[in-house]
């Protein structure tokens, strides 16, 4: 998944000054008396079309038109690594009819990432529910001494900086993956940042880098069709699409580093109504076509509590924000 990396951070006033309309106002806010959704409701996404957040996102949306009977509009609002979009959602109005998507670039790698957010990524937004976990993986060029995870860390510490890792970019989830092996594993892996991930898969194909950490949906074709070497997987658990490949946690106790995305509203929804939408979404990601859909892309299904998901985000900040300023990552 994105994060923010892509614009560059001293245009970032002038991009949300040109890019973003004025919000849908609704003429009241939805109260205990009224059954939400009376009508359409606007989910934005701070991510391009086509990647997968804005199919995972799809997917669930549709779901929850099946379900309430009223249409979820997805609109892309992509850029500054989803901050663009979540700054529409903090400033429309708390009825419940503008939602979008949240999580750890917008409300928790964004803060060690810009000086100025244009938002506040706790006070302006109310925090509905989890949506779904999306792990990344490590993958290897096809002629990489090993493919071992073990293995090519013993050999990492006997040669620092001899080898390297391409991500996304710098300060992304991606990023992040590869600080932590370094500083986990006591190597010294060079990171070598793209400007997105495909260009990133290209170069591992070609043999230009050694290594790349990388949203797993981006990956897994090349993976299964042979083009790249997994070498391990960085959520806590293995995972049902590739269950032979280890985790990194399997050699470095305690890794873990998932991309994980939240549904957000503005602030000062009212909890009846922030009960409604978690009901709704809840019953959206039980659904077993759903979930099989998530899972083909790779993802997770992760249904919380409005209190879950609020605290969950303050976890990952604490635990976050450290690392990138280990790696040299500073607010721009």
């Amino acid at each position: 998944m994105p994060t923010p990396t892509s614009v560059n951070r001293r245009t970032l006033l002038t991009l949300l000054g040109g890019s973003i309309a004025a919000p849908l106002l609704a003429p009241h806010i939805a109260s205990a008396q009224e059954t939400w959704p009376a009508r359409p409701v606007r989910y934005v996404n701070g991510f391009p079309a086509g990647g997968a957040t804005d199919s995972l996102s799809r997917i669930l949306c549709q779901k929850m038109s099946e379900l309430s009977g009223q249409s979820f509009v997805v609109e892309n609002r992509a850029g500054a690594g989803g901050v663009l979009g979540a700054d529409t959602v903090a400033k429309s109005s708390p009825d419940g009819y503008t939602v979008g998507l949240g999580g750890i670039a917008s409300n928790v790698l964004a803060i060690g990432s810009y000086a100025k957010l244009p938002y506040d990524p706790v006070r302006d937004f109310t925090f509905i529910s989890g949506m779904w976990q999306l792990p990344n993986i490590l993958v290897a060029k096809k002629d990489l001494f090993s493919s071992d995870l073990k293995e090519l860390l013993a050999a990492f510490k006997k040669e620092p900086r001899k080898y390297t890792y391409a991500s996304a970019g710098f300060g992304t989830t991606l990023h992040l993956s590869g600080e932590m092996m370094n500083s986990m594993a006591g190597v010294e892996v060079v990171h070598i940042p793209y400007r997105g991930a495909a260009p990133a898969l290209t170069d591992l194909l070609g043999g230009r880098v050694d290594m790349l950490f990388d949203n797993l949906p981006g990956s897994l074709p090349s993976v299964r069709s042979g083009l790249i070497r997994p070498v391990a997987v960085t959520s806590r658990t293995r995972i049902p699409e590739l269950p032979d490949v280890p985790t990194m946690a399997e050699v470095l106790p305690g890794y873990a580093m998932t991309s994980w995305t939240a549904l957000v509203g503005p602030a000062n929804m009212p909890a009846d109504l922030v009960a409604q939408i978690n009901a709704l979404t809840a019953k959206a990601l039980a659904d077993p076509q759903v979930k099989t859909r998530y899972g083909d892309l790779g993802a997770s299904t992760w249904p919380t509590s409005p209190a879950e998901i609020a605290a969950f985000r303050d976890s990952e900040q604490a635990r976050l924000l450290p690392i990138m300023k280990a790696a040299g990552i500073k607010p721009e």
